[in-house]
């Protein structure tokens, strides 16, 4: 069994930072993509930025060069730091990962509030 629990989150004004970090733990054999998705109230889940154990990253559009990507595959760490944060950024944040056990599976964080308020 595989967990993943993010930390980090929180209550930030408008054109602040936060970090969120993601951890693995249990059987893991490797991880390849570590990705941050985030759920505002009423909207689709959607992705802001994706790592490949490569180090390939992506990101959406709205969060460029603001938002980095990072990971630490010694300890199986995802991290996201945001910067310049925008109301527009309040959601839940989550963290996936695709672990192999060997075999591979999707796992999930449970999610950690982010909100940019005045």
């Amino acid at each position: 069994q595989v967990q993943l629990v993010e930390s980090g989150g929180g209550l930030v004004q408008p054109g602040g930072s936060l970090r969120l970090s993601c951890a693995a733990s249990g059987n893991i054999f490797s991880i390849t993509a570590m990705n941050w998705y985030r759920q505002a109230p009423g909207k689709q889940r959607e992705l802001v930025a994706g790592s490949a154990r490569e180090g390939i990253t992506n990101y959406r559009d709205s969060v460029k060069g603001r938002f980095t990507i990072s990971r630490d595959n010694a300890k199986n760490t995802v991290y996201l730091q945001m910067n310049t944060l925008k109301p527009e950024d309040t959601a839940i944040y989550y963290c996936y990962m695709v672990v192999g056990n060997p075999y591979y599976s999707h796992y999930w964080g449970q999610g950690t509030q982010v909100t940019v308020s005045s």
